[in-house]
């Protein structure tokens, strides 16, 4: 369990900015060879938890500054809350090695079938689980880390946890290097990460209308200012000018960056804007709660994305998946909610499917914080909607981490997004990173981290329709369905051949 655990904590250098994803193949490995050696169920599940919790504490080890720093927790109660967290998360990855070992006994399954067929799809399906089980935190699931590898190019049809399920299939292959049948295992190896660089030449959108000229906004403000009375005139008139400086197509503010309801504002603020907007033909996306009395705020009120048109026409998005504790209150948490100093902590959620923003010709469906780790629902707002959008846009605040891997992590998701919706990703974000990333999910632009500043950019829309768009997590769930079949089948003919034998 020891080695267990310090093999999931090095999975941290998998992600970015550390980048080196071959290495999950080789971590994953050493633990199914652990289990794959006819280990009893219970044991598998111990191993499995201690790799799941090394790997959740440290690829989510920033969420200590958030709850010190800024909650106020004290430091032993903030670490013992995320090796808490960590405890949990790793339930999962137990369930998935201990699950593949249960069904190895129970099936008669001979070692290759187990580790090919059974032991990659139960590490998927815990992903996925783990990506909507109490709405869900999909944070540092293992195909991220493979946004410059060859099996991105599986993202466009079957999503981040497809793209994992087929990184454990790559670790299955190196496990079996250890058996009789490695060569039918490097074969398949080759295979997979060949087939991925061949999905990865092809573009399953193509571009759509004219290029919009954008600027994104990376004000850059101080986490513990952002709130502060003292220093919220000076963001609003920050804002301002960053906003008004210059015309584009389409500009974009970080989530909150106008931390007021629109009726504790000065009465000339958004007035300024929407007349900046008219005259300069510029659309405006701005981050900021809603609400529309003090009562409303009490609890109606919203993290939202406001739209200023030129021609006028109102626009609003309301972010639907909210963070626990830092956006709604979980039942039964209000007393560790109340021991930290989080303000707006309670929102409603925005409705499942939301318009997207016409700009010119293109169309830009927003999204909030860690929204865009939700890859399902953006594909389910791409194909319920009548028009659906040509650009996505992610608006953040990760200022709440510090100069932490949170920066270059939520990078990596918002590039995932991309490659599966074959669209371009913008990302106006307050400390970083504030980016365009192109539709396979590479960053063509980008500020550093840290600096106040304003990106600007010329990017294409695109329209079409990728199989992840058009199915969601459904062909993946089906594909792991088939190799579980495939499985139990195997395992059956064993049975009734051994029966034969004897």
């Amino acid at each position: 369990m020891l080695f267990a655990a310090i093999a999931g904590g090095l999975s941290l250098l998998t992600f970015a900015p550390f980048g080196a994803w071959p290495l999950q193949f080789i971590l994953l490995a050493f633990v199914f060879y652990q289990v794959g050696m006819d280990t009893s169920v219970r044991r598998a599940s111990w191993i499995g938890w201690a790799f799941g919790l090394g790997w959740s504490v440290a690829g989510m080890h920033w969420l200590y500054i958030a709850i010190t720093r800024f909650g106020g927790l004290p430091a032993p109660v903030a670490a013992a809350a995320i090796v808490l967290l960590g405890a949990y998360m790793g339930l999962f990855c137990s369930l998935a090695i201990g699950l593949a070992a249960w069904l190895r006994r129970r099936w008669a399954l001979p070692v290759a079938a187990f580790l090919l067929l059974v032991l990659p799809v139960c590490w998927g399906l815990s992903e996925w689980m783990r990506g909507w089980l109490f709405t869900g935190f999909p944070w540092a699931s293992s195909g991220y880390a493979h946004v410059d590898g060859p099996l991105a190019g599986f993202a466009p049809l079957v999503g981040v946890y497809g793209v994992g399920a087929i990184v454990a299939l790559c670790a299955a292959c190196l496990t079996m290097l250890t058996q009789r049948a490695r060569w039918p295992a490097i074969g398949l190896f080759a295979v997979l990460l060949g087939a991925g660089f061949g999905l990865r030449q092809i573009d399953w959108t193509a571009p759509y209308g004219q290029p919009l000229n954008v600027r994104l906004v990376q004000g850059n403000v101080a986490q513990d200012e952002k709130f502060d009375p003292a220093h919220i005139r000076d963001a609003l008139d920050l804002y301002h000018d960053l906003i008004t400086a210059t015309p584009a197509d389409l500009i974009a503010t970080p989530e909150t960056a106008v931390v007021l309801y629109p009726y504790q504002l000065p009465p000339d603020y958004l007035p300024a804007l929407g007349q900046f907007a008219r005259a300069s033909g510029s659309a405006i996306l701005l981050g900021m709660p809603l609400a529309a009395s003090p009562q409303d705020a009490m609890n109606n009120a919203a993290n939202s994305i406001v739209g200023i048109a030129p021609a006028g026409q109102p626009y609003r998005f309301d972010k639907n998946h909210l963070v626990p504790f830092g956006e709604f209150v979980p039942t039964g948490f209000r007393w560790f909610v109340d021991m930290m100093s989080i303000p707006l902590g309670d929102f409603k959620r925005g409705g499942a499917v939301q318009a997207p923003f016409a700009v010119k010709d293109q169309f830009v469906l927003p999204n909030v914080c860690y929204e865009d780790a939700f890859g399902e629902e953006i594909a389910l707002q791409l194909r319920a909607t009548a028009t659906p959008a040509t650009l996505l846009l992610n608006a953040s605040n990760l200022a709440w981490y510090g100069d932490s891997v949170a920066i270059p992590q939520h990078l990596q998701i918002s590039r995932m997004r991309a490659i599966e919706t074959g669209r371009p990703m913008l990302r106006a974000t307050n400390t970083g990173a504030t980016a365009v990333i192109d539709a396979h999910g590479a960053v063509t632009a980008a500020l550093p981290f840290n600096q106040r500043g304003v990106l600007a950019a010329r990017v294409q829309g695109m329209r079409g329709t990728t199989p992840y768009i058009a199915c969601g997590n459904w062909l993946f769930l089906a594909l792991a369905a088939i190799s579980l079949g495939a499985a139990w089948w195997r395992g059956r003919a064993t049975a009734k051949n051994g029966e034969k034998s004897r």
